[in-house]
């Protein structure tokens, strides 16, 4: 993808749109920066040889049109707030759950989530990180200058519900990632209301995991999950793929626990008893369908095939190996860093 020059082109005015829309200081500034970043990404999904990713784009700019003009709309009213709130004193709310909603569908956060897993499915697995990851921080910057907490609270728990009991019958391990992702947002809201700081720790860590990940399922083109038990290989590369699934489910000792015990130790002293609970409960729910990924990793007697992909086997252990190292020895590391600062 990066050799392509139109290409590389595209995913610099991606880029460009989103810091365009974070960086603004008028809603209308950050309405044309998620435009730009829209349109941008578009041409990077398309491929004319895969059907399914024309279908794909053809939704992603469906149900992101609705939203932009959503936003514009609200934005539009919250101008002319003063006219409107002689008539309807509640208008400034509503108008506010409107931009929040927009933002929201952006994201793909339940219960505004039906397009995620659908878009995802068409996707290749470098489009899909940028789709998980990056295509996020627009809009969560942008839900952070006006939302309503007591709504937040609710998205906060149907998205970890969405995101964990959804991921239990799929057998593609893209939607299997896209309702991770979902899971995920649901965190990523709970940080962003205790803070940048949060916000950035998780974000960066799930990035992080989410690519190493990806990396190893694009590497040997897996796409669904009975694919996983004929990956023999190399035991390297299927114990790296069992620890940045564990890591990315936030199994405690693991790198993927650190921000997520950041944000249950801030939640518990702000008494939202309730919002940890349900988070807790359904992320321990995300962890069985990760372990039934792994699952062949685990297994001790397992059959292994003759012929493998011709791949540089050895580059890839090494930087499989790498990325799961950081996420054994990670949380030791920082931890040991903060007692000693």
């Amino acid at each position: 993808m990066f050799l392509n020059p139109s290409k590389s082109l595209f995913l610099i005015t991606l880029i460009s749109g989103t810091l365009i829309s974070i960086s603004s200081n008028s809603w209308m500034g950050a309405w044309m920066g998620l435009e730009i970043n829209l349109l941008s990404f578009i041409p990077l999904m398309t491929n004319s040889n895969n059907l399914m990713a024309t279908e794909a784009s053809l939704k992603y700019f469906l149900i992101q049109a609705l939203a932009s003009s959503t936003l514009l709309f609200s934005v539009i009213l919250l101008n002319q707030n003063n006219f409107f709130a002689f008539f309807f004193p509640e208008s400034n709310y509503i108008i506010n759950l409107m931009i929040n909603s927009s933002l929201l569908l952006k994201m793909g956060a339940a219960p505004f989530h039906f397009w995620f897993p659908g878009v995802m499915e068409g996707l290749n697995w470098m489009n899909s990180f940028i789709l998980m990851t990056w295509q996020k921080i627009a809009p969560l910057m942008l839900i952070s200058y006006c939302w309503e907490v007591n709504i937040i609270f609710i998205i906060i728990v149907i998205s970890v519900m969405v995101g964990s009991l959804g991921g239990l019958n799929q057998t593609s391990l893209r939607k299997l990632m896209a309702y991770s992702s979902i899971n995920h947002i649901g965190w990523m809201l709970s940080a962003m209301i205790l803070g940048e700081n949060s916000f950035f720790i998780y974000f960066s860590l799930y990035s992080l995991l989410s690519l190493s990940i990806i990396y190893l399922f694009n590497s040997f083109k897996m796409f669904h999950l009975n694919q996983l038990f004929s990956l023999s290989n190399s035991p390297i590369v299927k114990f790296c793929l069992m620890i940045s699934l564990l890591s990315l489910g936030g199994l405690p000792p693991f790198l993927g626990f650190l921000p997520k015990w950041i944000i249950i130790q801030n939640l518990i002293e702000s008494n939202q008893i309730f919002i940890v609970s349900m988070m807790v409960t359904m992320t321990l729910i995300t962890l069985y369908f990760y372990l039934r990924i792994t699952y062949s990793a685990f297994m001790m007697a397992n059959s292994e095939i003759k012929w493998i992909f011709n791949l540089n086997q050895n580059n890839l252990n090494y930087s499989t190996l790498i990325l799961s190292i950081f996420s054994i020895a990670g949380l030791f590391l920082i931890t040991l860093v903060f007692n000693i600062f």
